[in-house]
């Protein structure tokens, strides 16, 4: 097999080889990054190729995958004049996350670990599940008090194993860390494990060569572990550095103000996240972390691109999302995030684009 890159910290710097289950930095227990760098393929070369995130080979990690489910080459619609929606609903597990969890799949594949482990609010979970399925990799996803009965449903389907912890998002991320830590396990993180943004980052690869090799003025996307938005910035770089783009687009990052803990570093101009998080219910449950590790990386992707952080209310999650169905546009509540943010905010003639990023039948709509 094609050795794979090796992982690094970006804290301290400590390397971990490629063959290593080690999931974190072994000195500061933070997030690892791939040291890999692409050189991604001209608009003309990818004529023909493969109909899926695929076709963009030169900038992933991996070589030619065995488990792809045909994930990738979402629709992109126009919903303004100023903005348009990028379907990733229309996914096989229904969620974007299907993007990254192929590649954490396909890692998996060449550790064969006995078991896989994953946490999830719900939508990482279910595509974590169908992908070791498709892998035919035993798996258990640890899920937080209260997740949507329907991904249960889902994530049971697929095989694996729900195991609800009695807690917030955060306590199911502890539970899953610890059984991480036990032998011949292969934990499946798409927050640690940075095999899963260089999956998310062919959101932008797609909407790059749709728009015939420009990308919109500002991209807007919504933030709660940031794995979204962290693989966008990737590609951004990957895209720029080649010369395949003459401007880079602004960062809009979306929290809900129910729970945003990067909209209130940003606001105090710190480099990290700052006290403790106020945490209230919301509808945007996917979105609901109150302290994400890899919260410097984000605040530095969106301060330098020249973006923002902005927070939407309840009222305008629920509403958001009862337009996009007037729409012919069903998604889960989290999805609806980005274009409570835009809908009637003066873009003055920029362009932007907007993902919606799960399913309306994975949680139904927000009740008042």
């Amino acid at each position: 097999m094609t050795p794979l890159p090796d992982r690094y910290c970006p804290t301290d710097g400590v390397r971990v080889p490629s063959d290593s289950l080690a999931w974190c930095c072994p000195s500061c227990h933070g997030p690892l990054d791939l040291d890999f760098t692409p050189i991604p393929a001209s608009l003309k070369s990818l004529t023909g190729r493969v109909n899926s995130l695929w076709r963009y080979a030169e900038t992933l990690p991996l070589p030619a995958p065995t488990v792809s489910l045909g994930e990738g080459r979402t629709p992109l619609v126009t919903l303004t004049d100023e903005v348009s929606a990028k379907l990733d609903f229309l996914m096989p597990t229904l969620s974007f996350k299907d993007r990254g969890a192929v590649l954490l799949a396909e890692v998996g594949l060449r550790a064969g670990p006995r078991r896989v482990v994953a946490d999830s609010s719900g939508n990482a979970g279910t595509a974590i599940a169908a992908y070791c399925a498709r892998a035919r990799l035993p798996c258990t996803v640890y899920v937080p008090l209260g997740t949507s009965a329907k991904k249960l449903e889902q994530i049971e389907a697929h095989g694996a194993r729900p195991t609800v912890v009695d807690g917030d998002r955060e306590a199911a991320g502890r539970a899953a860390r610890r059984a991480a830590d036990e032998p011949d396990t292969f934990y499946a993180s798409h927050v640690y494990n940075p095999y899963f943004l260089h999956g998310t980052k062919t959101y932008v690869h797609e909407l790059w060569e749709d728009l015939g090799g420009r990308l919109p003025e500002v991209l807007v996307l919504p933030v709660g572990n940031g794995t979204l938005l962290l693989g966008a910035a990737l590609a951004i770089a990957e895209l720029y550095r080649a010369g395949l783009l003459n401007r880079r687009p602004a960062l809009w990052a979306v929290q809900a103000a129910a729970v945003a803990p990067l909209a209130h570093a940003w606001e105090q101009g710190a480099e990290d996240l700052t006290g403790t998080t106020t945490v209230a219910p919301t509808y945007a449950e996917g979105i609901a972390v109150p302290r994400p590790p890899r919260a410097r990386q984000i605040l530095r992707a969106v301060r330098d691109s020249g973006g923002t952080f902005l927070t939407v209310t309840e009222d305008r999650i629920r509403h958001a999302q009862l337009d996009l169905a007037s729409r012919g546009l069903y998604v889960e509540s989290t999805s609806a995030v980005c274009w409570a943010a835009v809908r009637d905010r003066p873009l003055g003639g920029k362009s932007a684009v907007v993902p919606l990023c799960g399913a309306g039948l994975k949680s139904g709509l927000a009740r008042p």
